[in-house]
């Protein structure tokens, strides 16, 4: 029951981030980490988050390319 909600907790975030980089692909805005934080290990924190969702992007972006429908 605790793995399933951290499992769905999980994927909750993955699909944020992945919404953040589709609006600073389409939109050019940037979420800037210094301006909400002032730790640099927040920041880094932060940098790798949304970093997760460009992959995200790039991986359904890919596949949805690659799909022969």
């Amino acid at each position: 029951m605790v793995v399933g909600k951290l499992v769905h907790i999980g994927v909750d975030l993955v699909l944020l981030s992945t919404a953040l980089a589709g609006i600073r692909r389409s939109t050019g805005l940037k979420l800037k980490p210094d301006s909400l934080v002032e730790s640099k290990d927040m920041q880094g924190y932060i940098e790798r988050y949304l970093s997760l969702g460009e992959m995200a992007m790039d991986f359904a972006v890919s596949r949805m390319g690659s799909s022969s429908t």
